[in-house]
């Protein structure tokens, strides 16, 4: 069978965008089986129907992350958002903890370290989070790649630095998960958000964590947190959880419905595959753009491109059909698996006019 044939054919039963979708770094197309799986899930609550086949969504979404993400499904929790996630990592701190960040990384993975108040948050050139690691430093909270440009931070180094001085790591995948692979057992703490390059529905994010905990307190646990969680609605929680789950905060059931499938076909694709289609149309968009004279912001192998001083085009390109993000007055485009040479080519020849 043609490997190629398969993964086009494929990605055209499931998605049939009505212009040029460039913007998955934004959020992502949703799938035409996890409409589908919305729809139904719709369906249930509408129709007074009994609702575990949502709750067993839930389990399925973890287990399906936990192999993307390359860790056992008791290791990862299931929450609504990074920014949550963040802010439990957060509060496990001491006071006067060294928390080592990049610049300009995307807010939810720096606010909650923040608003703590106490603690000494430092920031430095994403080029520099590696060397930028010393003895004292608790942790280091990065994004796997950034939000305003693509760039791909240098995990494997940031790893050895963190292990020589014994901070702890925390990665955010949100702009990572479902083209570059996680790998999410090599650090403490991982994040990723389901709405971007996981296909979702908004509504859902997921939480790694190692099997002691790191340390970390469930201070948002409510019942479904518990052991067993129809036998914790009321009054405090007798036994969390054993696995990761103690760190779930209550799901939303809809999200984890259309989830489910969204997972399902970047499984059924492959990971390697998607990094390939999705870093080859970015480097075709890089190479076009030096021929109509623009430079884009240095990014290699990254599936996000985001070039200076065309962000205002933005607007303009949208009224025509093509969808991208104005970033801080940068143009930037994402590719994704749904994404063809001619999406490519069609953004090439707008912004030559």
């Amino acid at each position: 069978m043609d490997t190629t044939e398969t993964f086009e054919s494929r990605v055209r039963a499931e998605f049939n965008p009505r212009n040029t979708y460039l913007n998955t770094a934004s959020s992502g197309l949703l799938p035409a089986r996890t409409v589908t799986a919305l729809h139904e899930a719709a369906l249930l609550r509408a129709e007074g129907r009994p609702l575990l086949p949502l709750i067993e969504d839930v389990e399925a979404c973890r287990a399906g992350y936990a192999r993307l993400a390359g860790v056992p499904a008791d290791r990862v929790a299931a929450g609504a958002s990074v920014a949550a996630h963040s802010g439990v990592i957060a509060a496990s701190l001491p006071a006067g903890a060294e928390v080592l960040t990049a610049e300009d990384d995307f807010t939810s993975v720096l606010n909650p370290f923040h608003v703590r108040g106490d603690l000494k948050v430092r920031a430095v050139p994403l080029e520099r989070i590696a060397e930028s690691v010393r003895p004292g430093t608790a942790l280091v909270a990065i994004s796997a790649a950034q939000s305003a440009d693509g760039r791909i931070a240098d995990l494997t180094a940031l790893r050895e630095a963190a292990r020589e001085h014994d901070a702890r790591t925390y990665v955010d995948f949100s702009q990572a998960g479902g083209w570059l692979p996680m790998d999410a057992g090599a650090y403490d703490f991982t994040a990723c958000v389901s709405f971007k390059w996981l296909l979702g529905p908004h509504g859902a994010a997921f939480l790694t964590v190692p099997e002691d905990f790191g340390g970390l307190v469930p201070i948002l646990a409510g019942w479904v947190a518990g052991e067993a969680p129809w036998d914790s609605c009321y009054g405090p929680v007798a036994e969390l959880a054993h696995s990761a789950r103690r760190f779930d905060l209550t799901h939303a059931l809809f999200s984890y419905a259309g989830l489910r499938r969204s997972l399902e076909l970047i499984e059924e694709l492959g990971a390697p595959a998607l990094h390939a289609h999705a870093v080859g149309l970015a480097g075709r968009f890089r190479a076009g753009l030096a021929g109509l004279g623009h430079e884009p912001l240095p990014a290699p192998g990254s599936a996000i491109v985001s070039v200076p001083g065309l962000g205002y085009r933005q607007a303009a390109l949208s009224e025509a059909g093509i969808e991208v993000s104005d970033r801080s007055g940068n143009l930037r485009a994402a590719f994704h698996l749904y994404n063809t040479a001619a999406d490519v080519d069609r953004l090439l020849a707008a912004l030559s006019e």
